[in-house]
């Protein structure tokens, strides 16, 4: 395995960069110095919102790329690279098919804020998790501004208890099973993949040039542009299939392991 090429690296944040905890290790903070001195360029690419990645990485946040929302918005300290927003017509087309899933619960996601009527507890602190910047609103039918994704949570199963329901928006619109409990549902090109691909080619990047790493399903796009993809231990099998490699789980540091031969 030749690292001596590489210029990027794109990591998932939950399951992939965080631990169980939710939490980024100082060995990592550690190895971005090392990053830096060797002029790589470090991207954090994840479901969750802007803000709520930006809070994780807060001791690099002036020196990273944030892919947030699984795609729908990428931004460089106070350039926004990429946003791809769901049109009005198609929200409410998604919420209709909502409001007749029992059990769920919906959340609309702008670049900047998350919106939800839910005020059980429970799923709240859950979502305060993800969503550092969140609004209980009285009727998400009525919400008119920008929307970049509909995020849904199931408290068992998402890919059980949402994804049959919701399947057959996937003709026109991308519905990622992105976490155990998550499903998410935005524009088409709205997924790590393409927002990696603007990336790539601002900086002018080979596939042999970028390092990614990832857990679950909503990762497979920007593994597969790099021929130094890393599944996690703890990954979806399909995750597995598509990457090249493989390294320790996210509780073992498996990131970092990784990170450590690139910069030997």
């Amino acid at each position: 395995m030749d690292l001596s090429k590489i210029k990027m690296v794109v990591s998932d944040m939950d399951g992939t960069l965080l631990n169980s905890n939710h939490q980024v290790s100082e060995q990592f903070f550690e190895l971005f110095k090392e990053l830096q001195s060797r002029d790589i360029t470090f991207v954090a690419a994840s479901g969750r919102q802007y803000n709520s990645i930006i809070d994780k990485l807060a001791p690099i946040k002036d020196k990273i790329i944030v892919i947030a929302e699984n795609g729908g918005f990428a931004k460089k300290q106070d350039t926004e690279i990429l946003v791809t927003p769901l049109d009005q017509q198609q929200v409410a087309e998604i919420l209709a098919t909502l409001d007749k899933i029992p059990n769920i619960h919906p959340v609309l996601c702008g670049k900047h804020q998350a919106y939800l009527t839910n005020k059980s507890n429970e799923f709240v602190n859950k979502l305060a998790e993800y969503y550092t910047e969140f609004e209980i609103i009285d009727n998400l039918n009525t919400f008119t501004s920008e929307v970049i994704k509909i995020a849904i949570y199931h408290f068992e199963s998402s890919e059980q208890f949402i994804y049959p329901f919701v399947k057959h928006f996937e003709k026109d619109l991308k519905v990622k099973v992105s976490g155990e409990n998550w499903l998410d549902i935005s524009n088409m090109n709205a997924h790590k993949g393409y927002a990696l691909s603007k990336v790539m080619d601002s900086y002018n990047l080979k596939s042999n040039e970028i390092m990614v790493f990832g857990d679950y399903n909503n990762d497979l796009e920007m593994l597969a542009l790099s021929d130094y993809g890393f599944a996690m231990a703890n990954a979806h099998p399909n995750v597995k299939k598509v990457a090249k490699y493989s390294t320790l789980s996210n509780d073992d540091n498996g990131v970092e392991h990784i990170l450590k031969m690139l910069v030997k």
